[in-house]
């Protein structure tokens, strides 16, 4: 029987467990947006899969300046943010793990005072989302976006397909495109958000339509054996409305990125940290129609990840706020060890403070 501490090849990478590190923002990057020392300490603590992550997925992190939402998350876009993330792919490959990049635009879910210039961000439509976003002196509600003319979608694809390579030349194992929460991608996606009249608004094919160019530009850059993507079907984050049917909609979806071999999906069930009964979807009919490693996310403790993987129902479990406190989580899986609990203060911004001092199983007590 699989468990969850068995290896997995996942397109072209291979894992030494099914344990995956969530990507997880923590808002701790220098300025220009460049990773740095600390960031470099955080990913070393969870790299070892004896003890850690089979699998880390890095924060969420901009394909272009426009793509930045919050204070202080890393870009890929920069030689300088490149060499930074470097250092901290050696770390992890001399530790024994693997690492992806989550290739991120967050759309509409920004402020002028993050956006090159003080401009307007940019989205599939031009109106507003009424959700916060994290800017220098705290929360600040989210600027009126613009809506892409149908003439700039294409640059922005290219914005993807240069960070995918980014990433190859940082040292990556791959990516994973963020096509959730409500960030851009997704802003294509929903009815609920996507007003647009042009070849990308519309009938669901239309919708689609900015996701296909995405996967294709960047698996025809770097492989698809070493593209993951990130979905939530039906999570509100971000005041992002549920579709009209998600499951047509994701349904779909999954037919367009069937031939593009992907290495994993990463499938958000339910609402975003928190409910996974949110709203009905059959999560179970999309594992049928991929043919790829299927991660599965959203609370999952020690036992429903264990039932998941012997299940079958899913080949990998991302783990995320356990993570954030555990940097020895995979040891504390396996020998079904106590956790230690997250210091949400600290979450977001500072230093190494609630970032890279939770003690192991090994060390005395903080």
């Amino acid at each position: 029987m699989t468990t969850l501490f068995d290896p997995i090849r996942a397109g072209d990478i291979d894992l030494a467990t099914r344990i995956v590190m969530a990507p997880l923002t923590r808002n701790r990057a220098s300025p220009g947006q460049v990773p740095n020392e600390l960031m470099r300490e955080y990913y070393a603590q969870r790299a070892d899969p004896a003890t850690g992550a089979g699998l880390l997925i890095t924060e969420a992190t901009q394909v272009c300046p426009e793509g930045q939402g919050y204070l202080d998350t890393p870009g890929i876009h920069s030689a300088e943010q490149v060499a930074g993330w470097r250092r901290i792919t050696d770390a992890v490959h001399a530790a024994g793990g693997s690492i992806v990049v989550q290739l991120w635009h967050v759309g509409r879910i920004s402020h002028v005072s993050l956006q090159p210039g003080g401009q307007a961000p940019v989205s599939s439509t031009a109106r507003p989302a009424g959700t916060k976003t994290y800017i220098a002196g705290g929360f600040a509600t989210c600027s009126p976006p613009r809506a892409l003319a149908t003439e700039e979608i294409p640059g922005v694809v290219e914005q993807y397909r240069r960070a995918a390579l980014n990433a190859m030349a940082a040292g990556f194992d791959g990516v994973e495109v963020h096509g959730a929460n409500g960030y851009l991608i997704d802003q294509f996606l929903r009815d609920s958000i996507n007003d647009r009249s042009d070849a990308y608004g519309g009938a669901i094919d239309n919708r689609i339509r900015f996701l296909r160019e995405v996967m294709q530009a960047v698996t025809g850059a770097i492989g698809g054996g070493r593209t993951g993507l990130r979905l939530s079907p039906v999570t509100p984050s971000n005041d992002a409305a549920p579709d009209s049917d998600p499951q047509a909609l994701h349904e779909q979806v999954h037919r367009m990125l069937a031939p593009l071999k992907l290495a994993y999906l990463h499938v958000v069930e339910g609402q975003t940290g928190g409910a996974r009964d949110f709203a009905p979807f059959d999560y179970a009919a999309l594992r049928r129609q991929f043919n790829g490693a299927w991660m599965v996310n959203n609370g999952y403790s020690r036992a429903m990840a264990l039932q998941a993987v012997a299940s079958g129902a899913a080949d990998l479990v991302a783990f995320g706020k356990a993570f954030i406190a555990n940097p020895d989580l995979g040891r504390r899986l396996r020998e079904d060890a106590p956790l230690n609990a997250p210091d949400v203060a600290t979450f977001y911004g500072g230093g190494a403070a609630g970032y890279t001092d939770y003690p192991t199983l090994d060390a005395a007590p903080a």
